[in-house]
């Protein structure tokens, strides 16, 4: 795939928001990586992940899912472009957890306080079929492979709020970050500077 053309080819699907059955549906694994169909609808993948954080400032990773491609695959962007998570699978989660405020692409109105475990070990494919693993992967993308790889399984943030008090309008969170912030353990880094 060539990544260089990812934001300016072709249309971009729209993010499924938060309600649509599309996003309870758990995906199908991707069996042939030479498939023009897989090729295309991860190009389609990335074109909408780069097209969501231009438009909103933040994104670092998004379910196929999310723009109602039923298979197992995520694309990420860390700050240094886009590429794919196929098939993945958290081999290993560790029994200590953390809290912090997540967001979501399908509800980015919405702030959600939850628990993501500290470390976590992912197995999965990359867009040629070449097999990787990631080891101990570091909290920030550990908390955001969990957030992505649950999308597969047709799980929300919001399935794992706290407390009934644990959903809260963005725009509170932004005028209350200080209060917000000192009820978690985490904050988000963002891959987009502003």
């Amino acid at each position: 795939m060539n990544h260089s053309n990812v934001v300016s080819e072709g249309q971009c699907d729209e993010v499924l928001l938060l309600g649509d059955p599309r996003l309870r549906i758990v995906c199908h694994a991707v069996e042939d990586f030479g498939s023009p169909e897989f090729q295309k609808d991860g190009e389609r993948l990335m074109r909408a992940l780069e097209r969501f954080r231009a438009e909103h400032g933040f994104g670092r990773a998004m379910a196929a899912p999310q723009i109602g491609i039923l298979r197992r695959m995520i694309a990420m962007n860390l700050g240094k472009g886009p590429f794919l998570i196929v098939n993945p699978v958290v081999s290993i989660r560790s029994p200590e957890k953390f809290s912090l405020w997540d967001d979501c692409m399908s509800f980015p109105w919405l702030m959600v306080r939850l628990e993501r475990h500290i470390k976590v070990d992912l197995t999965f494919f990359d867009e040629k079929g070449a097999r990787q693993v990631w080891t101990e992967v570091e909290r920030a993308v550990g908390e955001l492979i969990q957030h992505e790889t649950d999308h597969l399984d047709g799980i929300l943030a919001v399935d794992h709020a706290a407390d009934r008090d644990s959903i809260i309008a963005r725009k509170v969170y932004e005028r209350h970050r200080d209060y917000f912030d000192s009820q978690v353990d985490y904050f988000i880094t963002p891959t987009i500077s502003k």
